[in-house]
Order: structure tokens, then C-alpha cells, then sequence
């Protein structure tokens, strides 16, 4: 199966890399955070399915896990292949060439944010399941529906031309498509709203245990890329987040939210 072009020129960029990388980031703080509450305890098979350069991969192997990522951009595929204790291969989501029940837990930390059609994002779900041992877990980030309308008014990016109509348009429909002259903007996606995340999870076949945000409201605080610089800071500003996660009216207000699924 192959994937969008424009999706497939972005990430061949290595953007994902940087953004992650070079400064503080809450979304991949909050995100291992999550990962250290519900993967289970090394040595345990991990399936990074769409892990790009391997951020997350990297970490996990360092831990004692036995990982694979798998993921269609070639780029991505050769810097994670370098990783220490990491294999890496090209594959797709919807089609993961892997035995059934041959995994304790599968990522989903990039895939549904590519995937526009439901069918598609359930068949991402489905393989996870197929390839999940008894009790597995699946962690499925998405975009928030509101991520865009946020980084509009908190971030300026209103004012460029345009942009209020891709605004509207993510959160009348979740489908995010910029026009040519917006290209420096996040490429083609797919923005969830929450239930419609729960429903994706439930219709696959998987065990929903909860659906969270990553970085909340927290992803637009001034000065938080400072802020997380400060060990002292760091651990309130996770405190706050973890005592306000199972808020359902906070829910949608943020970049990320995660999906925890069990097979």
C-alpha cells in the first residue's frame, strides 16, 4: 500500500526528526510518560508501526525491549536502522508483515494522522490487533480536531493567508490539506475528535481503556519550552497534566491525543 506523495516528501524531509529533538519537547515528555505507565516490562516485543527515525525506538531498546519499527519512508527507515539495538524495515500499517500474536505491544504514534479514510484507519487498528498477543496494548496517537484552530489563534498563524479556512475546514470535517503556498505547514492529515477516536478503537475489535490528551492545553502555555527546562517545573507541569487527563472537558483541548487499547 502505498501512501500520499505530499505525505511522503514532508517526512523525506526529516522534519519529523527536529521537531521532536531540538529543544524540549511536552508532546514527546508526555508521550513517554504514557508509554512507561501501560507498556509492559522489558524484555517484551515492541512493534513501532510508523515510528519515523525512531525517537521512541530508540529509548525502548536502550530499556531492554526488543524492537522493530516499521515505516514507509525509506529516510526514516535508514536512521532508525542505525539505532542501537533497533530493526528497522519499510512497511505499512494497514498491511504489517508480521505473524499473528507475535507482538506484546504495537505503537500507532504516527499512522492515524496520514490515514483520511475510516476504513483505512481501522484496518490500521485491525493489524494491530491480528498481531497482538492475548492482552497486548496498543498506543494510537492522533491529532487533535482542534489542533489547527489553537496554533491559529495562540501561535498567530491566522494572519497568513488562508489559514482560516484550513482552520474551519480540520475542524468541520478532520480532513487537513494545505494549499501549495502553505507547504512550511504540517502536511496532509487526518484530525480526531475523541469519541470518534474511542469509536475507531471499539469498531476494530480492541479493548478501549482510555483516551488521553498528550500535551492538553499546556502545548500553547508561553515560555513552556523553557519551563521544561526546569526539573522542578517539568515534574509539576506532568503532575498537573496527569491530574487533568481524565477531564472530558479538556479532552479535545490540545495538540495530541493518545488512544490505550488492549487486544
Amino acid at each position: 500500500m502505498a501512501i500520499d506523495p505530499e505525505v511522503s516528501r514532508y517526512h523525506s524531509k526529516g522534519g519529523e526528526q527536529s521537531r521532536l529533538t531540538e529543544a524540549p519537547s511536552l508532546e514527546r515528555i508526555r508521550t513517554q510518560v504514557l508509554l512507561n505507565r501501560y507498556l509492559p516490562a522489558p524484555p517484551a516485543r515492541i512493534l513501532d508501526v510508523g515510528g519515523a527515525s525512531g525517537v521512541y525506538a530508540e529509548g525502548l531498546a536502550a530499556a531492554g525491549y526488543e524492537v522493530l519499527l516499521i515505516d514507509p519512508v525509506p529516510l526514516h527507515v535508514e536512521l532508525a536502522s542505525a539505532l542501537d539495538g533497533v530493526q528497522a524495515r519499510l512497511g505499512d500499517a494497514r498491511d504489517l508483515a508480521e505473524p499473528d500474536a507475535s507482538a506484546d505491544a504495537v505503537l500507532l504514534l504516527g499512522p492515524l494522522y496520514h490515514l483520511l479514510e475510516r476504513d483505512d484507519r481501522l484496518q490500521a487498528f485491525r493489524e494491530a490487533r491480528r498481531v497482538l498477543r492475548p492482552g497486548g496494548v496498543v498506543l494510537a496517537a492522533a491529532i487533535s480536531r482542534y489542533a489547527s484552530s489553537f496554533d491559529g489563534f495562540f501561535r498567530g498563524l491566522i494572519d497568513r493567508p488562508g489559514f482560516a479556512s484550513i482552520m474551519t475546514e480540520d475542524r468541520r470535517t478532520g480532513r487537513h490539506h494545505n494549499p501549495g503556498d502553505q507547504s512550511q505547514l504540517f502536511t496532509t492529515a487526518y484530525f480526531h475528535d475523541a469519541r470518534e477516536l474511542a469509536d475507531e478503537v471499539t469498531e476494530s475489535g480492541l479493548h478501549l481503556n482510555a483516551v488521553l490528551p498528550v500535551e492538553g492545553l499546556l502545548s500553547w502555555a508561553p515560555g513552556i519550552t523553557d519551563r521544561l527546562r526546569d526539573p522542578e517545573q517539568l515534574e509539576f507541569i506532568l503532575t498537573w497534566l496527569e491530574s487533568t487527563e481524565s477531564d472530558p472537558a479538556l479532552l479535545n483541548a490540545g495538540s495530541h491525543l493518545m488512544a490505550v487499547a488492549y487486544a
